[in-house]
């Protein structure tokens, strides 16, 4: 594949190989390439050498954020490099939109059938392959899909934990328990991987998701890293370095010195946002907005009930000295009434017995509209009663002071004649 310009543009594919062998620091290799940039939850960057052994780069990385990849090429000159860029140049093409392990691992096995169609058609040779090594970051979780010994770390507080399992023949010997992990690294037969795109038209890849959070650290590299440095010293490598294209170029620079037997490629990635933060407000927005939905909710329901009730009671009471019927209940919320006169009337509350009186200024309820009016006229007839009573009351007194003052005086004093005779007499 031809070496393509590098960009810091975060949303641009990058798909690079790196030729060189000079033997120069690694900051100043000939034809290594690099690519850095950084997104608002993402920093990263990436390095790629041919190593110090080897005449030409067989590997190819992609930077497209939030999805990485490195994939190893095999298969000798102008063929494993052309595998490894068909390889990634189709894991850009089919990347899933978010952190879906499934469609990440769909995508390596398109990438597959790729590889093995380019190899039909000529665009490379017979028997080509490569790794194939991809991660997907989303805020906090990171999906992986994996074939080949190209590898994922997690450096998470401080410590450097393998995430992806070798598809090779060492690594069996060492699930075995007939070598270690640091006898593997320089085993005969550690080039031989057991499961690679360009193999196996039923070839699938590993893939899972995991959580990452802010902080944390991926290193995604070929096994010219991992071959050539011990994961204790990625470890204090990853650790101390401050970027993540300085830690790239650091342990680039390590494989070198070790003997740089492969070509090496390695991509860090920051995660400086884990966007926990927005979740966690978007949380409780939701509930804040639940609750408030609820009180919402249960004042209309309220409302509805008052409205129920406003519209199904009635009372007679005092308005103003009239009796008066309303529609509602005496009382108020908050100032507010809950209640309304549905009709004035021209009795006098002061004609009705006292008792009356006071029992109209609290409301006297009823069940109905028309019990209120009967309930008037009840008044009405109350007070005509007692109206007319108390017309013949003093019709009685006044025909009793007119027979009074019409009465002769002998009649008022029957003694009153005698008394002459008396003294007459004497």
């Amino acid at each position: 594949m031809s070496e393509q310009t590098p960009t810091t543009q975060p949303e641009q594919q990058e798909a690079v190989n790196a030729p060189g062998r000079n033997e120069m620091p690694v900051e100043n290799r000939a034809g290594a390439n690099t690519a850095t940039g950084h997104t608002q939850y993402l920093s990263w960057g990436a390095r790629s050498d041919v190593g110090l052994v080897r005449t030409h780069n067989e590997d190819s990385f992609l930077v497209k954020a939030p999805l990485f990849a490195v994939c190893d090429g095999m298969g000798g000159h102008a063929a494993g490099e052309v595998a490894s860029g068909i390889a990634v140049q189709t894991l850009a093409e089919n990347a899933p939109e978010h952190a879906d392990e499934i469609l990440l691992g769909a995508a390596v096995e398109t990438a597959n059938a790729a590889v093995l169609e380019g190899a039909l058609n000529g665009a490379g040779k017979p028997g080509m392959g490569c790794t194939a090594t991809c991660v997907f970051i989303e805020e906090n979780r990171m999906s992986i899909a994996h074939v080949g010994d190209s590898r994922v770390y997690l450096l998470h507080g401080g410590t450097l934990v393998r995430i992806t399992h070798d598809h090779s023949y060492v690594e069996e010997l060492v699930d075995a328990g007939e070598i270690t992990a640091d006898e593997a690294r320089i085993h005969p037969s550690r080039s031989i991987i057991t499961r690679a795109l360009g193999s196996d038209p039923d070839m699938y890849a590993d893939h899972f998701t995991l959580d990452v959070s802010t902080g944390d650290r991926i290193v995604v590299c070929s096994d010219g890293l991992s071959s050539m440095v011990s994961d204790k010293d990625i470890e204090e490598l990853a650790v101390s370095s401050v970027t993540p294209q300085a830690a790239a170029d650091t342990l680039v620079s390590a494989a070198l010195t070790n003997g740089g037997h492969d070509n090496v490629t390695v991509i860090v990635i920051d995660v400086i946002e884990d966007g926990l933060a927005d979740i966690n407000r978007k949380q409780r927005n939701k509930r804040v907005g639940v609750w408030v939905a609820v009180a919402l909710a249960a004042v209309l329901a309220t409302l509805v009930v008052l409205g129920i009730l406003v519209h199904n009671s009635w009372y007679v009471g005092n308005n103003d000295g009239t009796v008066a019927i309303y529609q509602g209940v005496s009382d108020e919320i908050l100032g507010v009434p809950l209640h309304h006169i549905a009709e004035t009337t021209s009795v006098s509350v002061r004609d009705l017995p006292e008792a009356i009186q006071h029992q109209l200024d609290d409301g006297i309820n009823v069940t109905s509209e028309d019990e209120a009016r009967i309930t008037i006229e009840r008044y009405r007839d109350q007070i005509d009663e007692d109206k007319t009573r108390a017309a013949a009351a003093a019709a009685a007194a006044n025909q009793g002071a007119a027979a009074q003052s019409t009465t002769p005086a002998s009649q008022e004093n029957p003694t009153a004649p005698d008394a002459p005779n008396e003294r007459a007499g004497e």
